[in-house]
This record gives structure tokens, sequence and C-alpha cells, in this order.
């Protein structure tokens, strides 16, 4: 067991943690208020090969392993999680399925555009009926004249809606007990992007309902064979649980770092209340638990790589773990701020609102368990 990395994965690290301090920071409560896409900073991400990562050189990605890509978005989500999502949304959901089931043509049509971050990709497969249940999708498409003719909807569609999106990849029923993927590029007719959720949290990224109303695609823009979608989102599902365990440490590390620094500076009853165990004990247990999720995720991500071990299992232990403890965590930075972690002002109260959503987005954590449990043997 090696628990180094290489130097190629601390230069990653060493590069993504400058930017988010240098570029995000200054700008994520602004971005949060205003609940404004990043365009600014997806551009610059893309002018640093930071949006195709894990992607072959070929296709315009930057041939990164797993781990160097979660440890890319952990950095960004110690310091924004709209803007991380946004990047393993288009990464892991949006992308993937072009580079692993696709054709060559539609990976050499779509994958530069992605790579570069000049287009965001999108993944549709939550519907109104089928969220946790994602085998009840509706949403269907028949085969008529070469082209497909889709109805249905989908909900809770992150990157669908930005001037720079490109696609959405959707699941739908093509025949009977038959689901598929299907490539929907943006402004097809028939195709509808509804306006944007009010949310609890990730307020800058893009999340909207998305809407079908006999709308037209080639024939060949299926993914994959026919029927295959409902293990192909299986498996696009499992990659991106790493994405968003890394999430979820970098959020309840950001939260760690603020939560410290505040208690090193603020005083009460003649000295920082860092001095006192009751503050100390929280900081201690979060520090703990913010390795041993790290080094789960990071686990995952190797396996991943090598093939070796279950990754998926793996995987969703790592999101189960991390989602909770981002919560946990953002929850505690708001306590020892006292009543200055409710001020807006303050990151941990963004820290807070944003954490929610890892418990539930990418399988909830009832579903993190049922896979975990299948895959013990139960």
């Amino acid at each position: 067991m090696n628990f180094e990395l290489t130097d190629e994965q601390r230069d990653i690290q060493r590069l993504v943690r400058d930017f988010a301090d240098g570029e995000v920071r200054p700008v994520a409560e602004e971005l949060d208020r205003e609940k404004r896409f990043p365009y600014e900073i997806v551009e610059k991400l893309g002018g640093l090969g930071l949006m195709g990562m894990p992607y072959p050189e070929e296709y315009g990605g930057g041939g990164a392993d797993t781990l160097s890509y979660a440890i890319a978005i952990e950095e960004l989500a110690r310091v924004d999680s709209s803007v991380a999502i946004t990047v393993a949304a288009h990464t892991s959901l949006g992308t993937h399925p072009i580079y692993a089931f696709g054709s060559e043509e539609q990976r050499r049509d779509w994958l530069p555009e992605l790579c570069s971050g000049r287009k965001l990709g999108a993944f549709g497969l939550t519907e109104p009926e089928a969220g946790s249940d994602a085998g009840n999708t509706q949403t269907n498409a028949r085969l008529e004249d070469g082209e497909w003719v889709i109805n249905g909807s989908k909900q809770f569609i992150t990157n669908a809606g930005t001037e720079i999106s490109g696609l959405v990849t959707i699941t739908a029923r093509t025949g009977e007990g038959e689901i598929s993927n299907i490539l929907v590029p943006n402004g097809t007719p028939g195709y509808t992007v509804e306006p944007g959720y009010r949310k609890m949290g990730w307020n800058a990224s893009d999340t909207r309902p998305l809407a079908f109303d006999d709308c037209r695609v080639p024939e060949e823009n299926l993914v994959g064979p026919r029927g295959a979608g409902f293990k192909q989102f299986l498996q696009t599902l499992d990659g991106g649980r790493i994405s968003v365990s890394a999430m979820g440490i970098g959020l309840a590390q950001g939260a760690l770092d603020e939560a410290l620094a505040y208690a090193k500076e603020r005083r009460a009853f003649g000295q920082p209340i860092s001095k006192y165990q009751a503050i100390q004990v929280k900081l201690a247990d979060m520090s703990t638990e913010i390795e041993a999720a790290r080094l789960l995720t990071y686990k995952a991500a190797i396996e991943k790589d090598t093939g070796k071990g279950s990754f998926g299992l793996t995987a969703a232990q790592a999101k189960l773990k991390s989602g909770r403890l981002a919560v946990k965590a953002s929850e505690e930075a708001v306590q020892i701020h006292g009543g200055y972690g409710y001020i807006e002002e303050y990151p941990v109260c963004r820290f807070y609102r944003d954490a929610k959503i890892l418990t539930i987005g990418e399988g909830t954590d009832e579903v993190q368990q049922m896979v975990i449990a299948r895959q013990l043997g139960c």
C-alpha cells in the first residue's frame, strides 16, 4: 500500500488549489448570491485542460488518471461546490457516455469540444417518476423514417441550460422493456430547456427540467447498442460517485479550514476558542473523518484505474461516507462560528447549504446502502 501521490498528481493538486484560491475564492460568494453561472471560470478551467482530464489526448483530453481527476474536484469543492459540480457533472456524466459507449464518429464529433470546455455536456436520467427508481424511465423514443422521435421529460439536470451547453445524453424507452441512451444536441426542435430551479445550494450551477415534444434526432444518435441504456447509466453512475465523493471531502476540508482559522482568531473569556477542549474535539473529529473518507475515495479511484478490486462497491461506500461527512463537517463549522456562521458573508454558511445535496444526488444514501448490501451478497 502506497499512500504517496506521484509527482504529477501533486503538480495537479497544486495547480488546482492555486486556481481555486486565486480565481474562484474571490468571486464564490458573489456568484452564489447572484445565482450566476461561472462562465469565465469554466473558460479558464478549459484553458488549463481541466474540463476533460480523464480522457485521452487524441480526443483533446488530459490523459490523466481517475485519482488525479478526483484530486482536482476535491480542490475545487474545498472553495466552491457550484464550480466543482459544474466540472464533475460535465466530465463524469455529460462526457463519459460518449467516450465509453459512443461510436468513433460520435467521439470525434463531440469530445474535442467537450474536453476543451467550449461546450458543456449533460446527462438526462432523472424524471418525475424515475428518481431512485431510475429504471422506471417514462421518456420514450420511437424510430420513424431514420429518426428517433422523443417525448417525455427530465428533471434536476445539470449543465443543460447554459449558453455553452452542447448536448444532453438521455435515457429513453425504445421498446418494450428496453432502455437506450440517445444524444440530443441543444437547439434541436422539440427539445425545451425549462427555467432553472430555485435551490437551497449550488446556486451558481445550472440545474433545470427538460421537456421533449416530438423531438427528432438522427438514428445514428443512439449511444451504443439499442437496449443497452440501463447497463450504461449504471456504469456511468458508478464512476460519477467517485467525483461526488471527492466533492464531499473537499467541502468538508474547506469547512475544517474555515473553522480552524476562525477558532484561532475568535477570542472568548480571554483566549482563542481553539484553546477550549469543546472546540478541539470538534476539530479533531472533523480532521479524522476527512482523512478516512479521503482514503476511501482515493481507493475507489485507484481501483477504477487498475481494475483491481470492486470499484463500484468502494465508490458507493465513499459516496455514502463523504456525503454524510460533508453535512456533519459543515454543521460543526457553522457551530464553531456561532452567530457568524449563520451570516452569508462567511463561507461556512454557503458550505452548509451546499452540503445536503451530496446525500441525495448521484444516488441517495439509501440507494448507496442498497448498492453496498447487494455487493456484499445480500
